[in-house]
Order: C-alpha cells, then structure tokens, then sequence
C-alpha cells in the first residue's frame, strides 16, 4: 500500500460536534420524509456501459450521476472484477455494504476492505477498482456530477489525497457531552465538518434492540443503511423494515425514528449539513 494513503488524515477528534443523546419518548417525525428508498425496490443498469457486460451495475439513491447533481448511488460488482487503471471526473466517497474491496494505485498490495469501511478516491489520480465476494455492494457519493470513466493519458493532480478506511480502523465513540455506555449508541467522524451550514459525513450504530429517533438540525438529511437490518416509521400506522443499501433523507428539520432489530448492531451512513441528536427512547 502507498503512503498517500495515510489513515492519519481521519482523526476522528479533529471534528468538532454538538452531537449529543438524550433519553426520549417516541414522537412521530413533525415533517413528512423526502425520500425513502428499500434496497428491494432498486433499479440496476450499467455503470460504466462502455465495457458491455463486464461493466458493474449501478443502483441510484438520489440526484443523477449523469448530471451535475449531488448524487449517490450503489455500485455492484461481480466477483473477481477488476477494473483497468482509470480517473474519475470528479472526486467520490465510497463505503463497503458488502463483500470485499480493494481501490487503489495499480501496482498497491491488495486490501481488501470489508462491509463499513470508507474511502476516497480524488478526481484526477489513476487507480484500479477490484472486487471479491459473493455480494460485492459499495455506496459511492459525489458532490457534483457528472460522473464519468476517463482513460489514464487524462491523469491530472487536483491536489487533494485518498483515503482508504479499514471497518477494523473505524474510531466509535460516545457522542460529546454524555457518559460513556458500553451498550449506548457510537459515532464515527469521517469527513467534514459538524458546524452549521457545514456538509459532513459520519458513521452511527444502533446497538441491538435499539428504539429511538434522529432529529437533524441540517436543511439536508441523508441516512443509507451499510449492516445489519432497522425500522423505520414513515407514519403513525406504517413501519418500513430496511436492508442494507436503503436510504432515507430529508430536506429542513427533521425527526426519524427508527429501531435496530437485527442481532448484531446497525451501521448507517450520515451525510447532511448540521448538527443532528440520537435520542434514545
């Protein structure tokens, strides 16, 4: 592995936060969801249809990777892909929801990165994409599209450096400003910053059996489940079950409840643009 790929930039403690939990009863969410997408429901086609069938399938949560949109989506590949070096357009996040990953400089030791971990990949730098698993699922985000596939002689520095998060590597902590509980939900700090108006991307787990709400502060909401299996509560009468690779989001101030009710522990994805509470129920 190269150095570029230095873990070190994910200090998690260098991210400010006013996320906090407190203990609550259940509300019903004071605004109607946005978005709501079951990962049953998704719709594949090619990602990259220049390759024909040995071209990965991608699923789209919101925006429109073929516009110039934020946008995420899920990106599948068969196992034992491996793609030709190439650059990306534009700089994405990505996080494993399933199988193994390795994404990196063509001549990099393979690392196959597991379900819950966190890379990036900065528009410009040549790299290789490879999968192996049975099931091989990433969520894949942009800024801004479109998103295209362009060969190496394209090659340029834009100044920004990849990362590559193991699950293994993930710091979970306590929200600031409660005591710490070995059985209470964690946070992991990714990318951004927690401040007001300021984008950023995060990582929560629910603990098993689980009951509870997340109330954004952010004009922007958006939650993909990566492990294990939750609830949601679209309404008074009407509980959604989420698979990995579900999505739900929000636009204003906003109240999700939401429930773990796996055995094991359930991992989401965050990105919005505040602050946002774990309240406990």
């Amino acid at each position: 592995m190269k150095s570029n790929r230095d873990m070190r930039e994910l200090l998690p403690f260098a991210f400010a936060t006013t996320l906090t939990t407190v203990c609550s009863s259940m509300e019903i969410a004071a605004e109607p969801i946005n978005g709501l997408v079951l990962a049953s429901d998704l719709k594949w086609e090619q990602l990259n249809p220049a390759r024909g069938d040995r071209s990965p399938k991608a699923a789209t949560l919101w925006g429109d990777r073929k516009g110039a949109v934020p946008t995420g989506f899920l990106a599948k590949f068969v196992d034992g892909f491996s793609s030709p070096p190439h650059i990306h357009n534009v700089t994405y996040r990505a996080v494993v929801i399933s199988g193994g990953i390795h994404n990196d400089d063509p001549n990099a030791a393979a690392m196959w990165m597991p379900a819950g971990s966190f890379w990036t990949q900065p528009k410009g730098e040549v790299h290789i994409t490879a999968a192996k698993g049975k099931n091989n699922v990433a969520l894949v985000e942009i800024d801004k599209g479109p998103y295209l596939v362009l060969p190496v002689d394209k090659t340029f520095d834009s100044g920004e450096r990849p990362i590559n998060l193991d699950a293994s590597n993930i710091v979970w902590v306590d929200p600031p400003g409660t005591s710490a509980a070995s059985n209470g939900p964690k946070v992991a700090y990714l990318w951004g910053s927690q401040q007001d108006g300021q984008s950023n991307g995060t990582f929560i787990k629910l603990p098993t059996g689980f009951t509870g709400k997340i109330q954004s502060a952010g004009s922007t909401f958006r939650a993909v489940v990566i492990k294990g299996q939750s609830q949601y509560q679209v309404s008074e009468t009407e509980v959604k079950r989420l698979e990995p690779g579900s999505y739900f989001s929000s636009m204003g101030s906003s109240i999700h409840i939401v429930s773990s009710i796996s055995e094991e522990e359930s991992i989401l994805y965050i990105h919005t643009n505040g602050s946002y509470e774990i309240m406990s129920n």
